[in-house]
């Protein structure tokens, strides 16, 4: 009993002296799994004080819980009920907390639901963003339309931080309710028209998990994400380059289809020929491609992303490069790749996996200026210049040593095999077992695809069969037993060598492989051969399964071509595998017995043994293991584990015929301007006419043509007519001025039409003497600014949608009206505020007002009247106990608001 009741204290202590003070146990309990009834009691303290400073150190601690990986969940109510707190460093912890556990606390975060709808319309960016991201993690299908609403609101926020919020609520609600699906594509076809590089990533983001087959959604924004990729973020142009990847496989001809490397080879070989000799070239092969524009324009936008301190995008940028550029083009990856072996060993291993699959399927590929200096025709590997930095360090791991084999192998040519083999000398010696054996089968492929060096790599294995450790000379003698398929005549001494060795190796896999080169070319060694199957025959109950397949094999094919001497001993090995404990190597016997020991029972078959048993064998292939890792996307996870995983997405194959480029052709957004009424096209037509008629006829013209713009501007009835004359500093002041005020369409369509008269004007300045501006011009200008701030300047109701009073002061009405000038002016399309403050501002005290008080904030909403107006919500409050009436705004008040007068 004493012993579990000191287990508790001394638990106890080593927590308190630890300084959490957040864990407590009681101390009355004497169970060591008490429940800890006091934990994080001094945190709620904390959260429930009215001081924002605890509030906001309780916070902090909480989150560093959250992010040490501890479970702050029970503090769920306590923290909550701060998310109305006024503090906005406090509001922003909160909102990170709530992010974490809304989802599993999802009954008290919809308590909440009304407090984030108003972070909604908070005035800090931050806060906003936060209660919209919070609000998209209460996994919750009910308020499915309340997000539905938060997010299309957010669309259109004034903050890029908020919209790019709302980009990565969609693939969140498109989890949660996959019916809204259309919703989603309309709001990430108005994400992806951002011109914001903040906004265009996460936008793209939600594209690849809503609607990656949607593709015409990308065409008109396929130039727009080309030239501000280098401005996005990171983890942005990742996502914009793999899908721009799978676009250009859809969108573009592949342009290595009509063999650009082989056509330059020949027309570099034919320098050498004389010109008697040259072909003409046949009408069928193409003399040139022609890449696409676009196409083009991808490539140079991403090249400089090469340099990127990212190795992501790096690596997104080579993959890029080597399933969409010209097989020329590909090299310019090289040297970033090397680049990125620098780093950690995660990064390594994914950047030579994909280095290994390169230089396996473009072994052949080459440098255009290197192929002059190439006799042979073969151009030089795009990695060759960087072959020591695929040298083996000791501190490697076994993984990246053994890609690193791999790509040694593949760069291996005629001028660096000498420098490799000897590396690899060095490599059989390590004490890695694995790494071993992949050197020597490293060496068997060199001997295998280099002709010149096969007997130098031959003697080498040949060498290593005397080594020490068992697991290096049975490598080398499958390497050899491979080596010898392809000249078995040329190395006869090989196999009396290896056949002296069968007592010596106790390796299975090994001793199998001699015995196979032994029973496969018997013929050449007709004295050795029998006396091998007997020193077998005596180990035969010992050996291991494959061994004794072997065996068989062997005394099947010495019966088959040297009967006399080996009769006897093909039987007693047949009779002992009869009883084995082995069902297969007793089914192989049988089998063997009946075709190579024929009887009155045996079949015609057995007629055939030889040619069965006897046949030539092709000779193996020895290839790299990363070779079928080219059917998957460079960069992928499938790639890397060389098995297709889920969420993958295969990569489209090259179209036939390129689709119509028509289709990414974006017109240039027009400047905004007033419609002008087709009454003023004449005039403006016959003021050009007279323009040109003033530069070829002189002063008297220019004089002329002054007068017959008076008399239009007298015709016309428009101001502006009489300003054309004045200096540039007039002109500045009426610019100034034309762009507060809310012109109509007559005053905008005059002040084009003196904007033209100026610049011809200008034109003939050396001719025509320049008149200052007079009193009355002054004045008109003056005016004309006074008259901008009035609230007669308001249009006429043919051009304003005509509301009835009793509407006018409504709210729902003023937050979001728009008017569409090119409609009925009754119809008016309601929008949706990007983001209405909150804030309001005293016009009128109310002991001013004799009992009434007018407070006004700023809406942010297009004005109903003109875009260059600005709306002000007045809200008119009566404090006395008589109505109010006949509330009016004098019209000398100076004020920029959509009421006036009239409306109220």
């Amino acid at each position: 009993m004493s012993t579990n009741n000191n287990m508790p204290q001394s638990y106890n202590d080593r927590a308190s002296s630890t300084g959490e003070a957040d864990v407590g146990v009681d101390p009355a309990s004497g169970s060591f799994f008490s429940a800890d009834y006091k934990r994080h009691e001094d945190l709620k303290a904390m959260l429930d004080s009215n001081k924002d400073n605890l509030k906001l150190e309780a916070m902090k601690r909480i989150i560093g819980m959250v992010a040490k990986g501890k479970d702050a969940s029970d503090l769920f109510p306590a923290v909550v009920k701060n998310v109305v707190s006024k503090n906005i460093e406090v509001k922003k912890l909160v909102y990170v907390y709530l992010v974490r556990y809304a989802e599993e606390q999802q009954d008290l975060a919809l308590l909440s639901i009304s407090t984030f709808q108003r972070g909604l319309k908070d005035p800090n960016q931050l806060i906003r963003a936060s209660a919209l991201r919070v609000l998209s993690s209460i996994r919750v299908p009910v308020i499915t339309p309340i997000m539905m609403l938060a997010i299309r609101e957010s669309v259109t926020d004034m903050s890029p931080f908020v919209r790019k919020t709302a980009a990565h609520a969609i693939p969140k609600i498109y989890s949660l309710d996959p019916e809204q699906k259309e919703f989603c594509i309309e709001i990430i076809e108005k994400l992806l028209s951002d011109k914001t590089t903040l906004v265009i990533g996460s936008a793209v983001m939600a594209f690849e998990e809503v609607c990656p087959e949607k593709i015409d959604l990308i065409h008109k924004n396929y130039r727009k994400l080309c030239n501000l990729l280098v401005d996005v973020e990171e983890w942005g142009q990742l996502v914009i380059i793999n899908m721009l990847t799978r676009y250009a496989r859809t969108q573009f001809v592949n342009p290595n289809r009509y063999g650009e490397h082989m056509d330059n080879e020949r027309f570099y070989e034919s320098e050498h020929s004389s010109q008697e000799d040259q072909t003409p070239v046949t009408p069928e092969a193409p003399k040139s491609f022609t890449m696409d524009s676009d196409h083009r324009l991808l490539l140079r936008n991403t090249k400089p992303l090469l340099q990127s301190r990212n190795s992501s995008v790096v690596m997104a940028v080579a993959q890029l490069y080597h399933h969409v550029a010209p097989k020329t083009e590909v090299g310019a990856v090289a040297k970033p790749l090397v680049r990125l072996l620098r780093s950690h060993r995660e990064i390594q291993s994914i950047v030579l996996s994909n280095i290994a699959t390169m230089t396996t399927t473009r072994k052949e590929f080459a440098h255009l200026s290197s192929m002059r200096h190439r006799p042979t025709g073969r151009g030089l590997s795009m990695f060759e210049p960087y072959l020591k930095s695929f040298f083996v360090r000791p501190m490697d791991p076994t993984l990246i040593k053994l890609i690193k084999l791999d790509i040694l192998t593949n760069l291996a040519t005629e001028a660096s095999i000498g420098i490799i083999l000897r590396e690899f000398h060095t490599y059989v010696a390590s004490s890695d077992r694995e790494f071993v054996a992949a050197t020597i089968q490293a060496i068997g492929r060199c001997a295998s695809t280099i002709s010149e060096c096969t007997d130098t790599c031959m003697n080498g294995l040949v060498s290593l069969m005397s080594n020490r450790d068992e697991a290096v000379v049975a490598e080398s003698v499958v390497v050899i037993k491979k080596l010898l398929q392809m000249a078995p005549a040329k190395h006869k001494d090989i196999i009396v060598h290896m056949a002296k060795l069968v007592e010596k190796i106790t390796v299975a896999m090994a001793r199998a492989s001699i015995l196979w080169l032994i029973g496969e070319y018997c013929e050449r060694v007709p004295k050795i051969a029998p006396d091998v199957l007997r020193k077998m025959a005596k180990t035969f109950i010992t050996e291991t399964d494959i061994v004794k397949l072997q065996v068989l094999n062997l005394a099947t094919k010495l019966y088959l071509t040297n009967p006399k001497q080996t009769h006897l001993l093909c039987q007693y090995v047949f009779n002992l595998a009869k009883y084995d404990q082995n069902y297969d190597i007793r089914d192989r016997a049988r089998l063997l017995r009946q075709l190579a020991l024929p009887n009155e029972k045996s079949g015609a078959l057995a007629k055939h043994a030889k040619k069965i048993f006897l046949a030539s064998k092709p000779a193996p292939v020895l290839e790299s293991k990363f070779k079928d890792q080219d059917q998957f996307q460079l960069g992928t996870l499938s790639h890397f584990i060389n098995a297709k995983s889920s969420g993958y997405q295969e990569l489209p194959d090259w179209p036939e015929v390129a689709p119509d480029p028509s289709v990414r052709t974006v017109e240039a957004p027009m400047p905004w301007t007033d419609d002008q009424p087709k009454a003023k096209k004449p005039t403006k037509k016959k003021q050009s006419f007279y323009s040109e008629s003033g530069e070829s006829t002189g002063d008297d013209s220019s004089s002329s043509e002054s007068d017959s713009d008076e008399e239009s501007s007298d015709e016309s009835g428009s101001e502006d007519e009489e300003e054309s004359k004045s200096e540039k500093s007039v002109e500045a002041a009426e610019s100034s001025a034309a762009e507060v005020s809310s012109s109509s369409e007559e005053e905008t369509s005059a002040s084009e039409e003196s904007a033209s008269e100026t610049d011809s004007e200008e034109e003939e300045k050396p001719k025509k003497p320049v008149k200052k501006p007079g009193k009355a011009a002054v004045a008109a200008v003056a005016k004309q600014q006074l008259l901008l701030l009035d609230f007669d300047d308001v249009p006429a109701a043919s051009s304003a949608p005509a509301l009835l009073p009793g509407n006018a002061l409504a709210p729902s009405l003023l937050t979001g009206a728009v008017v569409n000038e090119k409609t009925s002016p009754l119809q008016v399309t309601v929008s949706s505020a990007v983001f209405v403050p909150t804030q309001t501002r005293e016009l009128l005290n109310r002991i001013s007002g004799s009992g009434l008080s007018i407070d006004y904030r700023f809406t942010r909403t297009q004005n109903i009247y003109s875009g260059k107006m600005v709306t002000v919500e007045l809200t008119l409050t009566n404090s006395s106990d008589q109505d109010i009436k006949n509330i009016c705004i004098e019209q000398k008040v100076s004020c920029r608001t959509s009421f006036c007068s009239r409306c109220l």
